[in-house]
C-alpha cells in the first residue's frame, strides 16, 4: 500500500505556482516538488497528483491519493472526468493534465481520500510546505499547458 499525499499552490491563481507530493509506505518516504512561472492552483493540485503517480515504479501498486482539492477529488471519484473524455474536454479546463492522468490511471489500483487542508494533517502540511516553497524557487519553469 502507497500512500500518496499532495499539494498544489498558486500565488495570484493565475500566478507563480507549484506542487508537493509525500509518498510513504512501509519504511520509504520520497518528497516531490516543482515550481511554475504561470500557472493555477488547480493545476497544481492535479499535477501533484500526476507526478506522484508517475513517480511509483511498480504497475498494479495500491495507491491511496490524500487531497484536500475537490476539484481533483471530485472529478475523479464522481467520475466526472470519465465524461469530460468522452465530450473531448469540451468547455473544461486543464484537458492536457486530464489526459496525462487518464494515460496512468490504470497502472495502480487507486483510491481517493479527500482531506480538510490547513487542519493539523502532517503529511498535507508537508505537502503544503513544498508547493510554496516550489512556487518561490529561482528557476520556475514554464506551465505550457496553461492557456490564460
Amino acid at each position: 500500500m502507497i500512500h500518496l499525499y499532495t499539494d498544489g499552490a498558486a500565488r495570484g491563481n493565475p500566478g507563480p505556482g507549484g506542487y508537493g507530493v509525500v509518498l510513504k509506505s512501509g519504511p520509504h518516504y520520497k518528497e516531490l516538488s516543482e515550481g511554475f512561472k504561470h500557472t493555477t492552483n488547480n493545476r497544481m493540485e492535479l499535477l501533484a497528483v500526476i507526478a506522484g503517480l508517475e513517480a511509483i515504479k511498480i504497475e498494479g501498486a495500491q495507491v491511496t491519493v490524500v487531497s484536500d482539492s475537490k476539484y481533483v477529488v471530485d472529478a475523479v471519484t464522481k467520475g466526472w472526468v470519465f465524461n469530460w473524455v468522452k465530450k473531448n474536454f469540451k468547455d473544461k479546463k486543464n484537458p492536457d493534465l486530464w489526459r496525462r492522468y487518464l494515460s496512468i490511471h490504470t497502472k495502480h489500483s487507486i483510491t481517493f481520500q479527500w482531506i480538510k487542508g490547513h487542519n493539523g494533517h502532517p503529511e498535507n502540511e508537508r505537502c503544503d510546505e513544498l508547493a510554496v516553497e516550489a512556487s518561490h524557487g529561482i528557476n520556475l519553469l514554464e506551465d505550457h499547458g496553461y492557456l490564460a
